[in-house]
């Protein structure tokens, strides 16, 4: 009876492994972070041009194209960081094989991992809780960096010590650090699209030479606050009826979704500039410059 109780032995890596894909692998994860990077993105990028992106009414596509391009270093650098973990995982089980007098010195360093972890999940809380001042994106960093160092240094502790076993008070554990590890990844996966939006919004508010120039023929007069928009009145042939009455140079294409275009002026300041939403229709006519 007590052989056919006891339950078999099973490596702890492949388990811990399965576990931790099983939350963060699946499409819908990675789906969502891009989706909520797009929009966080998106919605302080043109929030700097006073435009909410709502407004906007970009499509999923939209989003997740838009989320592409700035998540090229923070995505190199967590394979990076899990290529190296993986390395460090290779050698210890190496040493730990081949050199067992290295082991108490595996097992410490694996210890003193854990440690570091701990005392840079706490450094996290006490930030989000303004115990002391952290950044932006300083706070969810730093939580899901401690995390992963005390998961990171158990799984080197297993292995250096040569434990093969686990307990279920330990995986419900690991499920517990594995949803906040997730949790924290959404929050520094905003913090950092709303730096990056921001950023990328100061750039194009002083080059706004990088986006199309367009000349502008309406129906009716727009407005535009000390912009340096020009405005001519388009002369009428006798005897024709003249549909567009006036055209505006100086502008550029900020951006166009659906059949509205965001018309912004080439001089704009944040302090003095408008944006302008024209319906691109039988009322309006837009010619692009080069330039």
């Amino acid at each position: 009876m007590e052989e056919e109780e006891q339950t078999p032995v099973r490596p702890p890596w492949g388990t811990w492994f399965k576990t931790i894909a099983g939350v963060v692998a699946p499409t819908t994860l990675v789906t969502g972070l891009l989706l909520y990077f797009g929009f966080a993105y998106v919605d302080s990028r043109y929030q700097y041009f006073g435009i909410d992106a709502a407004t906007l009414d970009l499509s999923t596509q939209d989003y997740l194209l838009r989320s592409a391009g700035p998540l090229f270093m923070p995505v190199g650098t967590a394979l990076m960081v899990g290529l190296l973990g993986a390395l460090g995982y290779t050698a210890v089980s190496v040493l730990s094989t081949s050199r067992p007098r290295l082991a108490p010195v595996l097992t410490w360093l694996s210890l003193g991992l854990v440690g570091c972890g701990v005392a840079l999940f706490v450094a996290g809380v006490l930030a989000g809780y303004e115990v002391w001042d952290a950044g932006l994106l300083d706070t969810p960093l730093i939580l899901c960096s401690g995390l992963l160092l005390v998961l990171y240094g158990r799984l080197l502790y297993l292995r250096s010590t040569g434990r093969m076993g686990y307990g279920r008070r330990e995986l419900t554990a690991l499920a517990f650090v594995a949803a906040l590890i997730s949790l924290c990844l959404f929050w520094t996966v905003q913090a950092y699209a709303q730096l990056q939006g921001r950023s990328d919004a100061r750039y194009l508010a002083r080059n706004l030479g990088l986006r199309p120039e367009i000349v502008l023929d309406t129906t009716e007069r727009l407005h535009f606050t000390g912009s340096g928009v020009r405005e001519e009145v388009l002369p009428s042939a006798p005897g024709v009826a003249q549909r567009f009455r006036y055209r505006y140079h100086g502008l550029r294409l900020l951006a166009q979704v659906d059949n509205r275009m965001f018309v912004i002026p080439q001089g704009w300041d944040r302090i003095r500039g408008d944006v302008l939403i024209v319906p691109a229709d039988a009322n309006a006519r837009v010619a692009f410059r080069p330039g």
